[in-house]
């Protein structure tokens, strides 16, 4: 990642990492993508089911995630700063704390799981398969966390397209777990919804064993090192990727966590509006990963050149970043709009499910640009290591203006589940005003003291 002037060049660096990483983005999700129609195919039960559970699921993934992603801007800045030696070592540490923190979720879920399914009030066949399928999915949370420490490495270095070949060779063996699993063919078990959580922790047995070798065998990865003196344990070494990557972990936490209690919340209507709900937003999150995966672009970008102190350049890609990602929401927006009921048929073959999935996804166009903005002002702000205020904001947006504004308009008013849609809506943007002014600030603030060394 060399030092760029032009527009031109900066867009065409974000491009450069941004393709493969969106390739990957998708990749990932579309193990989830596989999960929810597959259990729709099977019938509508086991669908609403694969969605209660990915609800549970989602938040923990995603915080946690949030919290070992740290590695990456911690390793982009120490790369612009021209300290290389030093990344290994955060490395390493992400990995002791992916051991650490898998063993906590493990113990957790075995206390609360069927307690919370239990306050759901869920049909008895709809409990079974959503608690079968998370146990199923628990099986890979150690290998899909190791991943992400990995991956957030390979990305700090700029090398984004070797982690989406990995992506694209484990994608045929999902989609094939998937399929013999749920319907139970070729010998295989039929274990409905539930024999998605065991096909996708099985490919994240086999992606992280390729990228464990990449890392160990491939230049320029193995001339780092990582995996040599693992015996090595720094506390403070933890320390900087908590201090950074609990609020990135919390933010995210709590976004996932709030569309998760809106599906609890929607428990109350029939497993026709949860199904349709789930599977709009399902559409939604996979449009969603054309910003998420802008952001993670940026974070490294940002992050390395706030390193190498050319503040000018980070101020260029933050805001390239931002522009490109509302106007590609804008773009799949309008398309998911207009070919509504032609992707609601992919999720469902019953006729009230399709009518209720293309009914909110009206609401797609203004839910992804208000997403596109709050995501991506936030990658650049942790360029910068700037989290805790950013973490402050969204959890205000999330669960103090997304959800009272959303159950308020879905039980107050006669719009339903649709007034959920609109609250959400309104918080992701709220979110998105405020992580955008805080970019400017502090922008202007890295600016005064470049002036001031300067002098």
């Amino acid at each position: 990642m060399n030092q760029t002037f032009t527009v031109k060049e900066k867009t065409k660096q974000i491009f450069v990492m941004l393709i493969p990483i969106l390739i990957t983005q998708l990749g990932m999700f579309s193990m989830v993508f596989f999960n929810t129609i597959m259990s729709g195919k099977y019938n509508s039960s086991d669908l609403a089911a694969v969605a209660i559970g990915s609800s549970i699921w989602n938040p923990i993934f995603t915080g946690i995630s949030g919290i070992l992603l740290a590695v990456s801007p911690i390793a982009a800045q120490r790369f612009g700063e021209k300290r290389s030696s030093e990344i290994a070592s955060v490395v390493r540490h992400g990995l002791y704390l992916s051991f650490m923190i898998v063993i906590v979720v493990i113990v957790l879920g075995i206390f609360l799981l069927d307690p919370l399914l239990d306050k759901m009030n869920l049909p008895k066949d709809v409990h079974e398969t959503a608690f079968d399928y998370l146990v199923g999915l628990s099986f890979g949370i150690l290998p899909l966390f190791i991943f992400n420490v990995l991956r957030s490495f390979v990305y700090a270095l700029g090398k984004t397209r070797v982690v989406m070949y990995i992506l694209l060779l484990s994608l045929p063996i999902n989609l094939f777990l998937n399929f013999v699993l749920i319907f139970g063919r070729w010998g295989f078990p039929e274990l409905g919804g539930a024999g998605a959580g065991y096909a996708t922790s099985v490919t994240y047995w086999v992606i992280t064993g390729m990228t464990i070798i990449l890392v160990k065998t491939q230049e320029p990865f193995s001339s780092f090192f990582v995996f040599e003196n693992l015996k090595a344990f720094s506390l403070a070494e933890c320390k900087e990727i908590l201090k950074i990557g609990v609020p990135m972990g919390l933010s995210s936490f709590f976004e996932t966590s709030m569309f998760a209690v809106v599906t609890i919340l929607l428990s109350k209507f029939s497993v026709t509006t949860i199904a349709a709900y789930q599977s709009a937003l399902n559409i939604v999150s996979f449009l969603y990963m054309i910003p998420i995966s802008i952001s993670m672009a940026l974070t490294v970008l940002v992050g390395y050149e706030v390193g190498a102190r050319r503040y000018r350049d980070a101020k260029s890609y933050s805001w390239l970043g931002i522009y490109l990602a509302i106007l590609t929401a804008s773009i799949t927006g309008v398309l998911v709009v207009l070919f509504r009921y032609q992707v609601a048929g992919v999720y469902s073959n019953e006729v009230e499910v399709i009518n209720l999935i293309a009914h909110f996804l009206i609401f797609a166009l203004f839910f992804q640009i208000s997403d596109a903005i709050q995501v991506t002002a936030q990658a650049a702000l942790r360029g910068y290591k700037d989290v805790n205020l950013a973490f402050v904001m969204t959890l205000i947006a999330y669960w103090f203006i997304c959800l009272p504004v959303g159950y308020g308009l879905a039980n107050y008013t006669s719009l339903g589940a649709t007034g959920y849609w609109l609250g959400l809506t309104a918080g992701l943007l709220a979110a998105g005003i405020a992580l955008s002014w805080r970019l400017i600030y502090i922008q202007k603030r890295k600016f005064i003291d470049t002036q001031k060394l300067a002098v």
